[in-house]
This record gives structure tokens, sequence and C-alpha cells, in this order.
């Protein structure tokens, strides 16, 4: 879980690992990714076996 404002603010923390700069996406991204029908399901009370017909 990314809880920095920014991908500037990450980057401006003093703990921050250059080697992790390619990991840094925006928060369009996350929102993407996580809004996908697999993510959404998740609520769902029959996720297990409805994950595992359609995962393969």
């Amino acid at each position: 879980m990314n809880l920095f404002r920014s991908e500037e603010h990450c980057r401006n923390w003093a703990s921050f690992n250059p080697e992790f700069e390619e990991q840094l996406r925006p928060l369009a991204y996350w929102l993407e990714r996580f809004s996908q029908e697999r993510h959404r399901a998740r609520i769902r009370p029959d996720f297990i076996s409805w994950l595992a017909a359609h995962s393969g």
C-alpha cells in the first residue's frame, strides 16, 4: 500500500530506496488495477469457488 500523497512525496522520504523507483505508480494505475473484476469479486460469499472456476 502506498501511504504517500504523491510519487514526489515518496521520493522525498528520508528512507526512500532508489532501487524501487520503477515500482512507483500514479493513483490512476492502482485505481484501474484494483477495480478489475477479480478484485471487486472479493466481496462475493462464494469468492474462493468463483475464483477457482475463473482462473483456469
